[in-house]
């Protein structure tokens, strides 16, 4: 298939996950798309305010993903656009075991609705390089066919694992319809609002002892795009989707202008804790893993399929930065725990060097 191949775009399109910054998004420049008759988003819980403007051109039904049953035949729905995925699990509303229906049982109920509706002929599935977990015996880079050397140890990965085992059997049981898989790297950028960037606005970003991490983050808006070429246009298959060129995790916290707080290993799971106490933010083991052993993705699939290429990584970061500099005010209190946290590290790297002398 060339680039940028196409047999018509869609006329009704349902996207799950509106209720979010990346769904809202990408519904409302479906709907803008003169191509596309008709945008019906979906999420359980209403639109914050701020996307009430947005999505004034996109339909909405308030269901989670998992429960819209027969809705997609009664529909005629053409395509559905998968983004009704959380990647960290929120204290708040029934943390990890909430985040896993969602996730698993979620896109499962969703698959088998898709599955019943006779109409639809395509399908796009937001997935993750988390799908490869991390260990010390990885490659340098992934390809779309590397299998993970160990099952991840965060939740996400291991759902996202499930995610596309899931859509695996799918087109099985549907060749007919044109089903896409987006490995997405981090995203970065000047609107993009996610744990990655919160662990760059801290003042002080602890780190491994002795670790120097690859890391690949994708453009906001580069998400977007390749996310809409995949409904306007027929790109079946699995696909990893990030900005060519790495950052070394060192070289990203002195592009962002903050300090390298190193921890050993262990610690950093109470630096994530600290962090979150401060407001910047949860972490998961799947972003603690991350600091440690980095991942890279080989995206020559993607650039020679759709013809497009997303802006370094390098480059996305730095958009991230112009956009933050400055923006981050540490309060008294936040300080003192930054300065503890500083300490406790000293401390750690101390006591491990004694040992191995």
């Amino acid at each position: 298939m060339t680039p940028g191949s196409t047999s018509g775009a869609p006329g009704v399109i349902v996207v799950t996950g509106v209720g979010r910054y990346l769904g809202a998004h990408v519904a409302a420049r479906l709907a803008a798309d003169p191509r596309i008759e008709r945008v019906i988003g979906v999420d359980a819980p209403e639109p914050g305010a701020e996307f009430t403007d947005l999505l004034d051109r996109v339909e909405r039904i308030r269901v989670d993903a998992g429960s819209l049953g027969g809705i997609l035949a009664d529909l005629d729905v053409d395509a559905v656009v998968h983004l009704a995925l959380v990647s960290a699990p929120d204290q708040q509303h029934g943390g990890r075991s909430a985040m896993k229906d969602q996730n698993v049982i979620g896109t499962m109920q969703l698959l088998a609705a898709c599955q019943r509706a006779p109409r639809l002929r395509k399908l796009v599935v937001r997935s993750s390089t988390a799908a490869y977990g991390v260990s010390f015996r990885d490659p340098a880079v992934f390809t779309e066919e590397t299998e993970p050397r160990e099952v991840p140890r965060g939740g996400f990965g291991r759902d996202i694992l499930d995610v596309e085992g899931y859509v695996r059997g799918f087109r099985r049981r549907r060749p007919d319809v044109t089903a896409t898989v987006l490995r997405f790297a981090p995203f970065i950028g000047s609107t993009a609002d996610t744990t990655l960037t919160r662990y760059f606005s801290q003042p002080l970003v602890p780190t491994v002892f002795g670790r120097d991490p690859r890391l690949q983050f994708l453009h906001f808006d580069d998400a977007l795009e390749v996310l809409h070429r995949s409904i306007v246009e027929d790109h079946p298959g699995t696909y990893n989707v990030a900005g060519p060129g790495v950052l070394s995790l060192s070289q990203a916290i002195r592009r962002a202008g903050r300090v390298g707080v190193p921890v050993l290993e262990p610690g950093l799971s109470g630096a994530a804790a600290l962090a979150r106490s401060l407001g910047f933010g949860g972490y998961g083991l799947d972003q603690v893993d991350l600091f440690v052993h980095g991942r890279v993705v080989d995206t020559t699939r993607l650039e020679q399929e759709y013809g497009f290429t997303p802006r370094s990584t390098a480059a996305a970061f730095d958009d991230f930065i112009r956009a933050h500099h400055g923006g981050v005010v540490v309060t008294r209190s936040q300080l003192a725990a930054a300065e503890q946290l500083v300490l406790d590290g000293i401390r750690q790297v101390r006591s491990a060097i004694r040992e191995r002398s």
